[in-house]
This record gives C-alpha cells, structure tokens and sequence, in this order.
C-alpha cells in the first residue's frame, strides 16, 4: 500500500511528529511505500536544521533527515506556513524541501491512503 503522510504539529509541542515518524518506519519495515511527507501549519518546524534538543532528548528532525535519506522519501514542508514561521531554503534540514498545498493534493490523489497526524 502507498501512504501520504500529513504531519500539522510540531516536533516538541505533541506527539504528532513522533507518531507519523513511527508509523512511517513500520509501514515500511511491512513492505509499504510512503509516497510523500507534508509538513503543514506548525507540522513545518519539523524541518528546521536549527533545532537542538538537549543531548539526552530524541532529536525529531535528524530522525526524520535520516528517515529521508535511507528511503528516499519526499520531505515537503509548505511554504506559506513555513515563511510564516521563519523558515527557508537557508535554514532547511537536509531531506526536506519547500512547495505549496498542490504537493499535498497531488500525495492524496496518488497515494491509497491519506494519512493526517495532528489537528
């Protein structure tokens, strides 16, 4: 089965990020593709290379970097909730990329399933 992943919270604020990155891994330890993963509204600080969470911490964004670079998996953050929150191509973790709400249409249509993490 294809998964579309849309993650809407935060990496520190709600479980959300940590839920979609979990699902992600298992769906594809069980043979799954994931098609694509949008980050939306504050889901988009998910991809700051800024972030440094203290040693003994989970790192969400490296997680997620990593998750990228072992699958090939599309990491897309939207660009309006991204600017908004000071985020661009400068300041970007490696794996993700800024485009627009048509990225997300385009994971729902291609995908089999649509998957929302957060409100």
């Amino acid at each position: 089965m294809k998964f579309g992943i849309l993650v809407n919270e935060g990496p520190y604020q709600h479980q959300a990020s940590d839920s979609a990155y979990l699902f992600c891994r298992a769906a594809l330890a069980r043979g799954h593709e994931i098609h694509r993963v949008f980050f939306y509204h504050d889901g988009v600080n998910n991809s700051s290379r800024l972030t440094e969470p203290p040693q003994d911490d989970r790192n969400v964004v490296a997680r997620w970097s990593k998750l990228a670079a072992d699958h090939g998996i599309d990491l897309v953050v939207c660009v309006a909730a991204a600017l908004r929150r000071g985020i661009k191509d400068d300041n970007l973790a490696p794996g993700f990329r800024i485009s627009g709400l048509g990225q997300l249409v385009e994971s729902g249509i291609q995908s089999d399933r649509l998957v929302v993490f957060g409100d």
